[in-house]
C-alpha cells in the first residue's frame, strides 16, 4: 500500500465514536479539544436529520463536547447541497424534523405539497399515514425520491426504533420507486463534507463505528479510515466484510496522540 500523507484533516462520527445512548465516550472530550487547538479542519458527522448543527452542538455542549456548529455535517445539509446542486430554487414535499427542513430553506428551497420537484424523506419520529399517503401520490405522480440516510433503524431508550431507511422501504413498495440516498455510506456525503472543511481526501481521516457505513464511505472516498470498536462493529465482525479500515483502535481515546 503506498504512503499516505500526513493526517492534516479529520472526519468522524458522531454516535459510537464520541458520545453512546447520550453519554460521551471516555476520551472524546479531550480528542475534541486537541482538534480545536490543533487548528486542522475537522467535522462531526451523522447520518442524523432530526437536528440542526446549531441543535446538535447545544446537545454536545450539554455532555462537555464543545463542538462549533459549523463543524458539525449532517445528512440533511448533504441533502439541501445535492438538491440545490442539481435543481437550484427547486420545491420539494419533506417528511422530516427542522434539520432537514431548516437546510431545505437555506439552500433555497420552497417546500409544498403542490407538484413538487422532490419528496424528500429523513428522519422524524412522528411519522404519520396521512404523510406517507401523501408522499406516494406525489412520487406516483412525478415527484423524484431523495431520502437522507438509509439507516433502518435507530437507537433509543426503550429498544430498535424504525428509521429512515425502512420507512423509504415501505413508500418504494408503494410506488416501485427507489430514491436515491445522500448519507452514508454514499461517499458523496464525504466528499460534500470534505469540500466544506476544504479538505482534501489524500490527507484527511474518518473515523467511525461502522464497517457497512462509515469505513466504506471514507474508503471510497479516498481517505484513510479509522475504526473504533465502542460502536456497532466488533472486532470479530471486520473479517466478514471484503474491505479493511486502515487501522482498527479500541476507542477514540486512542486517538488523541495522533491530532
Amino acid at each position: 500500500m503506498a504512503e499516505r500523507k500526513p493526517i492534516e484533516s479529520w472526519l468522524t462520527d458522531m454516535d459510537g465514536v464520541l458520545i453512546h445512548e447520550g453519554t460521551p465516550i471516555p476520551g472524546a472530550d479531550e480528542f475534541i479539544r486537541r482538534l480545536r487547538e490543533s487548528g486542522k479542519p475537522f467535522l462531526v458527522l451523522t447520518n442524523n436529520s432530526i437536528y440542526t448543527p446549531r441543535d446538535l452542538a447545544a446537545r454536545l455542549a450539554g455532555m462537555g463536547l464543545e463542538v462549533p456548529e459549523e463543524c458539525i455535517w449532517t445528512s440533511a445539509l448533504a441533502t439541501a447541497k445535492f438538491l440545490a446542486g442539481q435543481r437550484p430554487g427547486g420545491t420539494a414535499y419533506v417528511i422530516g424534523e427542522a434539520g432537514l427542513t431548516t437546510a431545505l430553506y437555506q439552500a433555497g428551497y420552497v417546500l409544498t405539497d403542490n407538484a413538487p420537484d422532490y419528496v424528500v424523506l429523513g428522519e422524524t419520529r412522528t411519522y404519520s399515514f396521512e404523510a406517507l399517503t401523501k408522499a406516494i401520490r406525489l412520487i406516483n405522480a412525478g415527484a423524484r425520491f431523495i431520502c437522507t440516510n438509509p439507516d433502518e433503524t435507530g437507537p433509543s431508550h426503550e429498544g430498535v426504533l424504525p428509521a429512515t431507511g425502512s420507512v423509504a422501504a415501505l413508500i418504494t413498495k408503494a410506488t416501485g420507486v427507489d430514491p436515491y440516498f445522500v448519507g452514508k455510506p454514499n461517499p458523496l456525503m464525504m466528499r460534500e463534507a470534505l469540500n466544506t472543511a476544504g479538505a482534501h481526501s489524500e490527507s484527511a481521516v474518518m473515523i467511525g463505528d461502522r464497517m457497512d457505513t462509515d469505513i466504506v464511505a471514507g474508503m471510497e472516498a479516498g481517505m484513510e479510515t479509522i475504526l473504533v470498536l465502542t460502536g456497532l462493529t466488533a472486532a470479530t465482525d471486520i473479517e466478514r466484510f471484503p474491505y479493511r479500515p486502515t487501522r482498527v483502535v479500541k476507542s477514540i481515546a486512542d486517538l488523541v496522540d495522533l491530532v
